[in-house]
């Protein structure tokens, strides 16, 4: 009777190494299904990369820096990538410890995220101003998050095939075009890769708990953090992670029986099949549920107080940034309602991913009840399923989580900017989205007996039709006007758009065109500032200045602390040689935005109207010290000190001006006239 028990163990191990590379195999459904309640050393024991999972690392590489290198032909977006990299002096310079400095103590762009600005001074110190190049470390990046996905999934559930097809999606999908093909969305794709590495720790560290393994969870959540603050569900995370696939809630295994007639694979604690679920007995006595959960959030006691941290500074730099929507603003109904439309239309658009919008405007006469319902019962339906659910497949419920725990600090709640959503918040959330519906379906093939060729195919099609259309999507990013006019067709009626492309046409010198666009932006909403203010920049270099100065007041008046707007009024008064009212009101932009080199020489060149020459030329120092690649300060100093008669200095800052802009006319009328000063008479 032993042998022959002996001899059917052996035929089960066997039959279980056979299947162990099918799509979709019974054991990746076993280890999908692993129990809530597991063991922790060996719930998730070391992993031993086989030649096939190295072949899946090299697919998943390939295909995925395949297609995204094609953005190294992409140029930099006017929506913050003008900002964040082609006119900010700080990143310009590349890496300084002036910079370093700044990077830490800025909060520009209503962020606080240091090691993202120093990442944007590498890549200029590298590549300068190339878009491309700054793109191209995206992708990288990108594709590295890829491979760090498939080996967490992989070390923590060991179901090769459902691991690399969750990398598969995360890699391929649409709505990620965004936050790759944008350069001033590295804080996405490199605050996932920090904490991508953090989780990683930390199934090390459930391995095998250490101070040393700690101190590395705790490190790269750090770093995530100071790329982008998106990461303070971490600890949260972690939690999820600890029910499924770690098993380091309440310790239970399977029967010592059931767990005699499994395969090696499927029979360790915290990974059984439906059919062990009712045969389970506690690991001791003393053990239970609650004190279990206790210890595990004691754990995380530090890391939680390094995300506190980080959302409180958050909080702060976005509150002097004015980019936090007040409640008179967005009231807290209106914010609720669209919290849970947008969750449907994120799971809409994660298996419908069409007419995407790099902004998505308020609709006009508000959220329709019938959305908000609709996407109410959406919800509490999964939510109830995935619970009903939790103890037979656990990772629907740990799926489900993620995705909804991940999107919290910008589903909107704390509403920042004028949109209702974004593509780019969907890059984290995803990934428990995608691991909810192929571990789902894998056990459904399984249950089924779905033939593994038949898994194979279907999972490649889907993978196919992603990739062809995340290779459309990436070629609407290839410039501003591109980018601009597809929002503008599957999003209309969308001022912040109109506005962005009329600047994108102003800065390339098409002034009718862009006077256009914020003229429907004002239409759309006459209260916006920047539309009122790029309006009144338009009208100014068109020469219609009695226009730039009605449109500078109107963006005064809605927002009397822009400096630009102040600059702006001060430069048009001058134009109509009010010289003194253009002093107090360029004046008045240097005070609120000191840093502004451009605005720095602007009011050298009102001093120097007002026959100020010494001002003018301490003025001139302050911006070429904020921006030594200011062409405009070097040939306006430079025709200063020739109209002061140094012609000799003053062929410097010619010089310096043609190297940075060999196209600035002043620079060369002036540097030739100096020469004519300086050479012998005849």
């Amino acid at each position: 009777m032993a042998k022959r028990t002996a001899q059917k163990r052996e035929d089960r191990r066997v039959s279980a190494r056979r299947q162990e590379d099918s799509i979709f195999s019974s054991r990746e459904r076993k280890l999908a299904t692993a129990s809530p309640s597991g063991g922790g050393r060996d719930a998730c024991a070391t992993t031993t990369f086989e030649r096939s999972d190295l072949l899946i690392l090299l697919g998943l590489a390939v295909v995925t820096f395949g297609i995204y290198a094609q953005v190294i032909g992409h140029r930099f977006i006017v929506l913050d990538d003008i900002s964040y990299v082609e006119e900010n002096p700080a990143v310009n310079r590349g890496v300084t410890l002036g910079g370093l400095a700044w990077a830490f103590t800025t909060f520009r762009e209503g962020n606080w995220h240091p090691l993202t600005w120093i990442a944007h001074m590498i890549d200029s110190q590298i590549f300068g101003t190339f878009a491309g190049g700054h793109l191209l470390v995206n992708a990288l990046i990108h594709t590295a998050n890829t491979l760090l996905l498939f080996w967490l999934l992989l070390r923590t559930t060991h179901a090769r095939w459902s691991s690399a097809l969750v990398a598969a999606l995360f890699a391929l999908h649409p709505l990620h075009v965004e936050s790759v093909a944008w350069a001033s969305e590295r804080k996405d794709t490199l605050s996932t890769f920090f904490g991508l590495l953090s989780l990683i720790a930390y199934t090390r560290y459930a391995e095998a708990p250490s101070i040393r393994r700690y101190a590395w969870t705790a490190v790269t959540l750090a770093l995530g953090l100071l790329a982008k603050p998106m990461l303070v569900t971490w600890p949260f995370l972690m939690l999820l992670l600890d029910y499924w696939p770690l098993g380091r809630f309440a310790a239970v295994i399977p029967s010592e029986v059931e767990a005699a007639t499994q395969p090696p694979q499927a029979a360790r604690p915290g990974f059984q099949s439906r059919r062990t679920t009712s045969k389970l007995t506690p690991r001791g006595p003393s053990t239970s549920l609650g004190m279990t959960i206790k210890k595990l959030i004691i754990e995380k006691i530090p890391l939680f107080v390094l995300v506190a941290a980080s959302a409180v500074v958050t909080s702060i730099a976005q509150s002097r940034a004015g980019a936090v929507r007040t409640f008179t603003e967005v009231p807290v109904a209106l914010r609720l309602w669209n919290a849970l439309v947008s969750y449907a239309k994120y799971l809409l658009r994660a298996f419908w991913p069409n007419d995407l919008a790099v902004f998505y405007p308020w609709p006009k006469g508000g959220i329709p009840a019938w959305q908000v319902i609709g996407a109410a019962v959406l919800l509490i339906g999964i939510t109830a399923f995935c619970v009903f659910e939790r103890k037979i497949r656990p990772y629907l419920i740990v799926g489900w989580l993620w995705f909804m725990g991940t999107l919290v600090p910008v589903i909107g709640l704390v509403q920042v900017g004028g949109q209702t959503m974004a593509d780019r918040y969907f890059y984290i959330p995803s990934i428990g989205l995608f691991i909810a519906i192929v571990f789902g379906l894998a056990d459904i093939a399984e249950r089924r007996r779905i033939a593994p060729w038949v898994g194979a195919a279907m999972a490649n099609v889907v993978v196919v039709v992603l990739a062809t259309l995340t290779n459309a999507q990436i070629h609407r990013w290839t410039n501003s006007f591109t980018l601009f006019k597809h929002t503008l067709t599957v999003a209309p009626r969308n001022f912040a758009i109109e506005g962005d492309l009329g600047y994108a046409l102003q800065r390339s010198g098409q002034l009718d065109e862009a006077a256009a666009h914020f003229e429907k932006a004002i239409q759309i909403q006459p209260n916006d500032q920047m539309s009122q203010l790029y309006m009144g920049i338009a009208r100014f270099h068109q020469g219609r200045v009695p226009e730039a100065i009605e449109h500078a007041q109107v963006a005064i008046h809605l927002q009397p602390d822009s400096a630009k707007a102040h600059n702006l009024l001060g430069m048009a008064l001058a134009k109509q040689n009010r010289n003194e009212a253009a002093l107090d009101e360029v004046r008045r932009a240097a005070e609120l935005d000191p840093k502004d080199a451009e605005i720095r020489n602007n009011l050298g060149l009102t001093l120097a109207r007002l026959g100020r020459a010494p001002e003018a030329v301490g003025e001139f120092h302050e911006a070429l010290r904020l921006d030594p690649k200011n062409a405009s300060a070097h040939s306006n100093l430079g025709l200063l000190l020739l109209a002061s008669g140094k012609p000799e200095e003053s062929i410097l800052e010619f010089e310096a001006a043609l190297q940075i802009n060999p196209d600035l006319e002043a620079a060369a009328d002036g540097l030739q006239q100096a020469q004519a000063q300086l050479s012998p008479q005849k």
